[in-house]
């Protein structure tokens, strides 16, 4: 009962944040304007490969362009949701570190890591990303020919919602890394390259890069599980540990969490 309570208490809040910065980003509409017109751009180049997998006529283990676009387009929809639920937060928290000004979020009555994790929610830039990303989907999704029963559209959802989870837990780390190194920015650009680097099916890469980024840093599990699930290309090794991989890493940063506070110059934790 406890948890439930926790649970609705902390959405709550969540819904308070989500409304705040909504109210925050409307005070300057142009930089809200001029922010989706930049990520729309890249978004544009990030479109090329879409047209050279069609110009090649590019096959991946079995897969045709179409069933490619849908992996192009959970890539390009997780990038949405990132960028808009957890970016500015984690470049943020590494300032909260080198500023102190975590001492001040230290004593609200919520959870500390909560608080930092999602306090500013984007919602401008994220919009170009997830349009694209869920009509690329949709498109893949039809040409394929997978049936659009709610079986398929629930365990779509489900793994979307597993990639969202391990997006928070891998690229946070970081962040977390600035409460004991000064300058993370080196860590920062290898967890972008990984994430850009996951825009097509893992089958491209050789059997041992596959086995690490699917085990140890299940990157892949983020853009790759879920189209892979309503294709009916994953072993039942793979759903299982789909389902654990969330549970695990989220545990993992949460004890990192509480190794980061203990060493955190200005926290009595």
């Amino acid at each position: 009962m406890n948890f439930v309570i926790e649970l609705r208490r902390h959405l709550y809040i969540l819904a308070l944040f989500a409304k705040n910065s909504v109210i925050s980003q409307m005070e300057y509409r142009a930089n809200f304007i001029t922010g989706i017109f930049v990520e729309a751009a890249f978004l544009m180049a990030k479109l090329l490969y879409v047209v050279v997998v069609y110009k090649t006529n590019l096959h991946i283990d079995g897969l045709m362009p179409d069933a490619i676009l849908m992996f192009m387009g959970t890539h390009i929809l997780l990038t949405g949701i990132y960028m808009g639920l957890f970016f500015n937060n984690f470049q943020r928290l590494t300032e909260y570190v080198r500023s102190g000004m975590l001492d001040l979020m230290i004593v609200k009555p919520i959870s500390l890591q909560f608080l930092v994790s999602v306090r500013y929610i984007e919602v401008g830039m994220p919009i170009p990303n997830i349009i694209a990303g869920s009509v690329m989907v949709a498109i893949g999704w039809s040409a394929s020919e997978i049936p659009f029963t709610v079986l398929n559209v629930a365990l779509f959802i489900a793994f979307m919602f597993i990639a969202t989870i391990l997006t928070y837990c891998i690229m946070i780390i970081p962040s977390l890394l600035s409460f004991w190194f000064v300058n993370t920015s080196a860590a920062s650009e290898v967890s972008y390259s990984v994430w850009d680097a996951n825009n097509m099916p893992y089958m491209i890469y050789n059997k041992w890069i596959q086995r690490i980024g699917t085990f140890f840093i299940p990157v892949f599990i983020i853009t790759n599980f879920a189209p892979l699930v309503v294709l009916h290309k994953l072993t039942r090794v793979e759903i299982v540990w789909a389902i654990l991989a969330p549970i695990v890493f989220f545990i993992l940063i949460r004890v990192l969490w509480k190794q980061a506070l203990k060493v955190y110059s200005s926290s009595n934790l």
